[in-house]
């Protein structure tokens, strides 16, 4: 079995996080700062102002949770998401792929997978499991085909924490998202640059509004814009709207 088909039934398989000291120092002291504050928003009573969520549920679909769990558990969909797709790119390089784009593209992999696991460590025991993705679309030895779908993941990615930032209740969890949003705009810029070098793309109009600021969307727009590349199904029900 080729690692694209391994990947497409099912690739989010968690490969070692990337051994860089500074790395190794974010999760540790990151993780530990925030597993606590997790695990207490976790234990935070209904709001009986608040709707009932789905009565019906999809019972095989994997729960968020609710709140700043549910919030987390979103943004780690996306980073596995992520990771699992640098990985195949930085596994099979494209056609022509240069060394120092190889070099490039493997920072970018290291870095979601940093993400996705600082994610799963602060969440503990409320991280969802590994999810099954579908990049069948993706024409992993072509360069345009994976560079034009890098570019749609790092740009989508920014709009969703510039999106979930106002859903999170502990200031701890919105300064790390802070922390990672900034880091997928400098892979949005590199991706868009190495499409079109030499010209304004790394901050494009179709991103960048007329006043500077990088748009934002809601999870529901986000996840139904990345529809296509999750197979499994998810119970957003828990996730805060406002």
């Amino acid at each position: 079995m080729s690692d694209t088909e391994t990947l497409v039934r099912g690739e989010d398989q968690e490969s070692p996080a990337p051994s860089r000291t500074n790395r190794r120092a974010f999760l540790k002291t990151s993780a530990a700062a925030l597993a606590l504050s997790v695990v207490a928003c976790g234990d935070d009573e209904p709001d009986p102002f608040e709707p009932d969520p789905d009565p019906d549920p999809d019972p095989t679909a994997v729960d968020l949770g609710t709140g700043d769990i549910a919030v987390l558990n979103y943004a780690l969909v996306l980073e596995r998401l992520e990771a699992g797709f640098w990985s195949e790119v930085v596994s099979n390089p494209y056609v022509g792929m240069e060394a120092t784009e190889l070099e490039t593209l493997t920072e970018i992999r290291d870095h979601e997978i940093a993400h996705r696991d600082f994610l799963i460590a602060a969440l503990g025991p409320d991280a969802i499991g590994e999810l099954e993705f579908d990049l069948s679309a993706v024409d992993f030895t072509s360069r345009e085909s994976v560079l034009g779908t890098a570019r749609t993941f790092e740009d989508l990615g920014v709009a969703a924490y510039n999106g979930a930032g106002q859903l999170l209740e502990n200031v701890d969890f919105l300064l790390v998202a802070g922390k990672i949003v900034s880091v997928e705009a400098r892979h949005a810029s590199v991706v868009r640059d190495l499409l079109q070098p030499g010209t304004d793309h790394f901050a494009g109009d179709d991103v960048v509004d007329a006043n500077g600021l990088d748009g934002a969307m809601t999870p529901q727009e986000v996840l139904t814009a990345a529809g296509d590349f999750i197979v499994t199904e998810l119970d957003t029900s828990g996730l805060p709207t406002a």
